[in-house]
Order: structure tokens, then sequence, then C-alpha cells
């Protein structure tokens, strides 16, 4: 399974921090490695969906020319990135290939919508409950106290929040964004196996 990572228009430090985190997290958790692709932001826009569906393209196309179209995929957007994250994720999905799963962390006002499991991630309660109009996703979590967009990408887990369910029997847990990240990594690990 491989991590398309979709930052922002940020420092791209940032990004490194919260793959260190990340990655620390799941092998902790034992998780199955994951193979990461990060979208080179600083040379095509983050927002740009056919950028980032040729980029998985070619470098999925290079390692497995034959049946890069199977290789399951997890798309995780940042900022600007979740725009073109979820347009590349659709297009995946039209060109054959499969999506297991979309995370998208502070993705405020874009609409989310496919027929993968979608993940919305946020910075503070208001940013949740007013993307939560445009797509709420399965589960979701939202910093609570709130924090600075960019704490959210370069933290996750120092940031203290609520993971909430789309169905209404299921708990309101108080979690880390990190936590909840590698669960859902892990879910999709599992869920695929």
């Amino acid at each position: 399974m491989h991590l398309i990572i979709c930052a922002g228009i940020h420092d791209p430090q940032l990004t490194q921090e919260f793959l260190k985190d990340l990655s620390t997290r799941l092998s902790a958790r034992e998780i199955p490695p994951y193979d990461w692709l990060i979208y080179p932001v600083e040379n095509h826009p983050p927002y740009s969906g056919p950028h980032i569906l040729w980029f998985v393209h070619q470098q999925l196309s290079r390692t497995y020319p034959e049946q890069f179209l199977q290789i399951p995929l997890v798309f995780i957007g940042f900022s600007a990135g979740v725009v073109g994250a979820i347009a590349a994720a659709w297009g995946w999905q039209l060109l054959g290939g499969a999506v297991q799963a979309f995370i998208a962390v502070d993705g405020w006002g874009v609409p989310l919508g496919g027929t993968f499991p979608i993940y919305r991630i946020s910075h503070d309660s208001f940013t949740h409950w007013s993307s939560a109009l445009l797509g709420a996703g399965e589960t979701s979590f939202y910093a609570d106290p709130a924090v600075d967009h960019l704490v959210l990408w370069r933290s996750p887990q120092a940031v203290k929040g609520w993971q909430v369910s789309a169905i209404a029997s299921q708990p309101i847990v108080y979690t880390t964004a990190a936590t909840y990240i590698a669960n859902l990594l892990r879910g999709v690990n599992l869920h695929k196996a």
C-alpha cells in the first residue's frame, strides 16, 4: 500500500516533521510498512489534481510497470493539498486504480465525496463543523483546544481533540491527531488484508 502525501503551501520541513512522527507511530503499532510518495509541492501547485495524478502515475508505473493500477493508495492532503489530492483520487479511480482511503487535514471549504472512505481532521471546531457541510466523512477529528493551522500538520502528536463518527451510536473519543491518523491507517491495512 502507498501513502500519497500532498502538503500545502508552507515550509517543507513541516511535512518532514509530520512524516517523522507518523512513521514512528506506525512502526510502534506494528502496522505493515507503507511506501511513501511525497508530491513535490516545491515544483508543482498542491491544488492541481492533474499534476498530482501525473506524479503518482509516473512514480508507480516506473516501479510496477504491469500492475501499477492494482497498488492500493491512501491519499493524505493538507490545506491546499486537499484540493489537488481529492481530484487526483477521483482521477486515479477513473483510470481503474484502487483508492483505499482519503484523509483531509484542514481542508476547510473543500467538498469531499467519493466511493472510498473519507476522513476529515481540523484544527478547531468551527473548521470541523463548517467543513462537514461539504462532506463529513466516516469519522473525523477536531482539535480541542484549537491549534494553529500549521501546528496540526507539523506536530499532530501534540494536538489533542475529539474523534467523532457520522454514526450517532459510535462513541466520541478524546485522543491526539497522530493517534487518530495511525488508527485510521491501521484500520485500512486490516480492511485490506
